[in-house]
């Protein structure tokens, strides 16, 4: 099994950043890939970024794209999401994912979940 906790959720204004962490444990192994998800209220879970554990390629939504980077640290077995010029829209609470090879970044082909932490993003 895997084991993630995410962290760095919180308020902030419009047009401001925040760091979201994801640290993984567990059977690190057995991750092809590390993503994030979203779900406001009222909505269904959508995809926001996605990487590759050993590549490091990459995947975004088009509504996140350019603002957004996610990355990975190895050595700490974390993922990031850096979220830059956030909007109200961007507001949800954010869930960290992973998919086993041969699955896909969809809430589907995802195997392990973590809790979720909430962004709110106001003025």
């Amino acid at each position: 099994q895997v084991q993630l906790v995410e962290s760095g959720g919180g308020l902030v204004q419009p047009g401001g950043s925040l760091r979201l962490s994801c640290a993984a444990s567990g059977s690190i192994f057995s991750i092809y890939a590390m993503g994030w998800f979203r779900q406001a209220p009222g909505k269904e879970r959508e995809f926001v970024a996605a990487i590759n554990w050993r590549g490091g390629s990459t995947n975004y939504a088009d509504s996140v794209r350019g603002r957004f980077t996610i990355s990975r640290d190895g050595a700490k077995n974390t993922v990031y999401l850096q979220m830059n010029s956030l909007k109200p829209e961007d507001t949800a609470v954010y869930y960290c994912a992973t998919v086993p090879p041969g699955a896909t970044m969809t809430t589907y082909g995802v195997n392990y979940w973590g809790k979720g932490t909430l962004v709110s993003v106001s003025s």
